[in-house]
C-alpha cells in the first residue's frame, strides 16, 4: 500500500512555528500538524492557513491540536516551543526554563514518532539541540538545529545588497554558535558565481557586511520590537524539503560533533549534507586563520552554556 503524504509536526504555534507551517504547506511538502499547549491557538492558526489553500493553490491538510497523540507517525518534527529571554532574565534562567520545555516535548514526541527527523529551533539553539540529543537518545543524524540555515541566508542577502547582484548568485555560509557574538560568517569562501567576494568588495565593506550579519536578528528585533519569523520559517522549510525530497542539500546546521573540526561532545553549526536520513555527512571546510580562531572561541562559548544545562 502507498504510504501517502509526508507528515510534518511543528511543536509551538508562535510566530516562527506558524511561519514554518505556512512555507511548508505552500510548498506542499506534506500534511502539517501544529501543536501547542494553548487551547484554541494552534486550531485557529491551522484553520486560517488551511483556508488559504484554495487561493494559494496548495492542497495539503493543516491540523491544529493540543494533543501530542495527533503527532504520531510524523516524518519530520520541528521543535519551536520555548520562551524568549525577558528583561531581567539571566542566560542561565533562560537555559533552565527552555530546557524543561524541550525535555518535555522530546518525551512526548519521540515515542510517538521514533523514526522521525527532528529539527530544533528553541533558543539558546546550540544548548537546546545538545539537550534534545542527550535526552532523546536519537542518533545525531536525525536530530539537528536551525543555526546556519538562517544565519547564512542573512549573510547572502546582505552581500547581494552590498554588491548589487541577484540574491540567487551569492553563495556564503555561517558556522559556529547561533548567537550574535559567536557566529562565524565565512567571508573567505563567500563568492558570486565562483568569484570570491573578497575580490569584489574592499576589506572594510566586507567586514561591515560580516558585522551586520552577526546582528541581523537583533536589527529586526530593534526595529519591530519582536523576533524575526518569516526568514526562520523559510529556513525550516528548506531543511524539511531537503529531508523529505532527499535533495542532498549542503546547509549549515547545528549538529553533534564527534571528532569533526577537532571537537567532541558539543553541538554547534557546521555545513552538512541533508537528505532522507537527515544529516548524511558533515563537511569540513577550510577556514582562514581568523575564522579558525573565531570558530574555536564560538565552540568555547557553547561549552560554557552547556555547563548551565540541567542534564
Amino acid at each position: 500500500m502507498p504510504r501517502g503524504r509526508a507528515k510534518i509536526t511543528i511543536v509551538g504555534a508562535g510566530t516562527v512555528g506558524t511561519a514554518a507551517a505556512h512555507w511548508i504547506a505552500s510548498r506542499q511538502l506534506g500534511d502539517v500538524v501544529l501543536v501547542d499547549i494553548v487551547e484554541g491557538l494552534p486550531q485557529g492558526k491551522a484553520l486560517d492557513l488551511q483556508q488559504a489553500g484554495p487561493i494559494a493553490g496548495f492542497d495539503v491538510r493543516v491540523m491544529g491540536t493540543n494533543d501530542y497523540g495527533d503527532t504520531a507517525g510524523s516524518d519530520v518534527v520541528i521543535v519551536t516551543a520555548g520562551v524568549p529571554r525577558k528583561p531581567g532574565m539571566t542566560r542561565e534562567e533562560l537555559v533552565g526554563t527552555n530546557a524543561g520545555i524541550v525535555r518535555s516535548v522530546m518525551e512526548q514526541v519521540v515515542p510517538r514518532s521514533p523514526d522521525a527527523v527532528f529539527i530544533v529551533v528553541t533558543n539558546p539553539l546550540d544548548a537546546m539541540t545538545y539537550l534534545a540529543h542527550r535526552v532523546s537518545g536519537l542518533p545525531r543524524e536525525r536530530l539537528f538545529g536551525l543555526s546556519g540555515a538562517l544565519d547564512s541566508t542573512r549573510f547572502r542577502t546582505f552581500l547581494a545588497l552590498e554588491l548589487g547582484v541577484s540574491l540567487q548568485d551569492v553563495q556564503a555560509m555561517v558556522i559556529g554558535a547561533h548567537t550574535d557574538k559567536d557566529m562565524v560568517p565565512l567571508a573567505s569562501s563567500a563568492n558570486v558565481r565562483g568569484v570570491p567576494v573578497s575580490r569584489l568588495l574592499p576589506p572594510d565593506r566586507l567586514q561591515a557586511v560580516v558585522a551586520r550579519t552577526r546582528r541581523a536578528g537583533a536589527e529586526i528585533t530593534e526595529l519591530m520590537k519582536a523576533s524575526a519569523f518569516t526568514a526562520p520559517g523559510a529556513a525550516l522549510c528548506a531543511m524539511t524539503e531537503a529531508v523529505l525530497l532527499d535533495l542532498k542539500r549542503v546547509i549549515p546546521c547545528c549538529v553533534y560533533l564527534d571528532g569533526e573540526y577537532g571537537e567532541r561532545d558539543v553541538c554547534v553549526g557546521v555545513p552538512v549534507v541533508l537528505g532522507s536520513r537527515g544529516v548524511e555527512r558533515i563537511l569540513e571546510v577550510p577556514l582562514s586563520e581568523e575564522e579558525e580562531r573565531a570558530f574555536r572561541a564560538s565552540v568555547a562559548a557553547v561549552r560554557e552554556l552547556l555547563a548551565a544545562l540541567p542534564l
